[in-house]
């Protein structure tokens, strides 16, 4: 059989043990469950802000072409095309000339498509300082300005270079007595009519901040950082204006997944979410980082009451574990701890737990009440072994008069014998053998053949002592003859075959002893051919009733239940009528022999 290793722990331990094997799982599946929630939950939420990236560029791309279109139109425009610093133009006519350009630059610095607006100024070389009415540094959001060598701004020989193509740049600007840093489009105005002669260059300020307007258009989870940057990693606006200007800190995977030109890549890491959206073509670039403790704070909190919940159902788990070892376990090892202590014979206590009516209970009352009951039987059997050896001691002492009387008879058989007295000396002898059988040496189940040697002497003493003439037949296999039968047992079926069938029938009257051995069985029967008709139900009620009329006699109720006794049930005495008439007792038992001699 296979070994089983919980036989080895104790009934504690293994409850303990189930305890754990039930809440294990529990565990493994909430970790598990959240291992692969907050993966679907990263790739789901990627997957939509990948879309929203996208739409978000493309609103940047379509203020930043608005601007672009603005600064064309402006460039295109006569009246821009007129300001060019000139010697020929008299003071008012470049006052006109000024003050109409400084107008339509201020009609277009209006907010675009609602919300922010991008402030337009132009910036033109004059170092013959024709222009000294207007301004030199700037004061206003929008205006026209001119400089020379001494002040020209770092960033005009750079949009020159760019031959009228526009780019974007951070650049510090004066407002009024503040020099702030802003993101700028800029791009060179060139005379379109004669294209290598440059005019200016017209800056777009506050970019940055129409770009944090789309930024704020997009509802990210708290703690995110939305970068605008070059492609080399410049950021040109943030929703942390503190970074503007600075180099973006991306992981080196997020760049190695970039493409080529226009297209989106995304980076999950184990702190933060990159997204990010790429155009080479236009020297841009969009990034989300979204830290994954905010995106997951709701599903924290769900994992939190989750907990809870798993903790509240392992207390409850306890609870009910240590319900069920003080209602199961504890009267358990009480009754463990008293089977080890019994001992047979020992007073049993009082039974604990009675008024239980579980199964528990029910074994405990039994087990109590099982070794009561076995003290009682170990107390009647010391009784009963007592008795027996006063009733061994006392068949002993009844049994010197028979042995004395046996032993007188014989003495009185010879003395008759020798005297001549052949027929007293018979039934002398025939007594003598009656007394030597029902003794017995104190055996209970004798011979088949000893029991036929007693019933013969019987017959013969009956015959001489009332000078019966009927016939007796005896039919009795050698095969027979060795098994063991209670002794006494034919002797009392004769008597009744001789009172109550044949006894005044003279020489007519017959009784016929037979016995059959069939296989494991052997049936011996009694028969007679007595004219009296024998009431067979009242001594069917004599033989097993267990409340008997003992008129009709002791004899054959004794030999039924001696049978019993020493056999069995399906075993015993009955009786039966003869086809021929008369009444027939049939014994039935199985075949037995004496042990052999050692």
């Amino acid at each position: 059989m296979m070994f089983n290793p919980l036989t080895k722990l104790n009934m504690k331990q293994q409850l303990i043990l189930l305890f754990l094997v039930m809440v294990s799982p529990v565990f493994l599946l909430h970790w598990y469950g959240n291992y692969q929630a907050e993966k679907l939950l990263k790739n789901h939420v990627t997957n939509a802000y990948v879309e929203l990236i996208k739409q978000n560029h493309a609103l940047i791309n379509r203020d930043i072409d608005t601007v672009n279109k603005i600064t064309t139109t402006f460039i295109q425009n006569p009246i821009t095309q007129q300001l060019v610093p000139s010697v020929k133009d008299t003071v008012i006519e470049r006052v006109r000339k000024y003050d109409s350009v400084d107008n339509l630059l201020a009609n277009n610095s209006i907010p675009l498509n609602g919300g922010e607006a991008v402030y337009y100024s132009l910036y033109i070389y004059d170092p013959e300082d024709l222009y000294f009415f207007a301004p030199k540094r700037q004061v206003l959001q929008t205006g026209v300005y001119f400089f020379s060598d001494h002040n020209k701004p770092v960033w005009f020989d750079e949009a020159v270079s760019m031959k009228g193509s526009g780019y974007m740049d951070i650049i510090e600007t004066n407002v009024g007595l503040s020099r702030i840093q802003t993101l700028a489009y800029i791009r060179a105005v060139n005379d379109v009519k004669l294209g290598t002669r440059m005019i200016g260059v017209l800056v777009a300020t506050k970019l940055d901040m129409k770009i944090q307007e789309s930024f704020r258009s997009v509802t990210l989870p708290e703690g995110h950082l939305m970068m605008f940057t070059d492609w080399s990693g410049r950021i040109l606006s943030a929703t942390d204006s503190a970074l503007n200007g600075k180099t973006a800190e991306l992981p080196a995977e997020l760049n190695a997944l970039e493409p080529e030109s226009i297209g989106t890549t995304h980076l999950i890491t184990e702190d933060f979410i990159y997204i990010s959206s790429n155009n080479r073509q236009l020297d841009q670039r969009l990034v989300y980082q979204i830290p994954v403790d905010s995106l997951l704070k709701q599903q924290n909190e769900l994992k939190r009451i989750i907990q809870l919940i798993t903790i509240a159902y392992m207390l409850l788990g306890c609870v009910f574990l240590l319900y069920f070892w003080r209602s199961l376990m504890t009267p358990l090892q009480k009754l463990a701890q008293f089977v080890r202590s019994y001992e047979p014979g020992k007073l049993v206590p009082e039974t604990p737990g009675r008024r239980r009516h579980d199964e528990v209970g029910v074994l405990m009352s039994a087990l109590y009440d099982m070794a009561r009951r076995l003290n009682a039987l170990i107390h009647y059997k010391y009784n009963m072994d007592l008795k027996a050896k006063e009733s061994q001691l006392q068949l002993l002492y009844q049994q010197i008069n028979p042995h004395l009387l046996y032993n007188t008879l014989e003495s009185i058989y010879w003395k008759s014998t020798l005297e001549g007295n052949s027929e007293s000396a018979e039934m002398i002898k025939e007594l003598s053998k009656l007394m030597k059988i029902g003794l017995s040496r104190g055996r209970e189940l004798i011979r088949l053949e000893e029991e036929l040697e007693h019933a013969q002497a019987y017959v013969n003493l009956q015959q001489k002592r009332y000078s019966y003439e009927f016939k007796v037949q005896w039919h009795i296999p050698e095969a027979a003859k060795q098994v063991l039968i209670p002794k006494i047992s034919l002797q009392p079926l004769i008597e009744n075959a001789i009172i109550h069938g044949v006894k005044l029938m003279g020489e007519d009257g017959e009784i016929r002893i037979s016995a059959a051995l069939e296989g494991e069985r052997v049936t011996i029967a009694v028969e007679d051919n007595g004219y009296k008709q024998a009431d067979l139900a009242a001594i069917d009620r004599l033989l097993n009733e267990e409340k008997a009329d003992h008129s009709l006699g002791y004899g054959i109720r004794n030999i039924h239940q001696r049978i019993r006794l020493h056999f069995g049930i399906p075993f015993g005495l009955g009786y039966r009528r003869r086809e021929e008439g008369g009444t027939a007792a049939v014994i039935v038992f199985p075949a037995t022999y004496e042990a052999p001699a050692p």
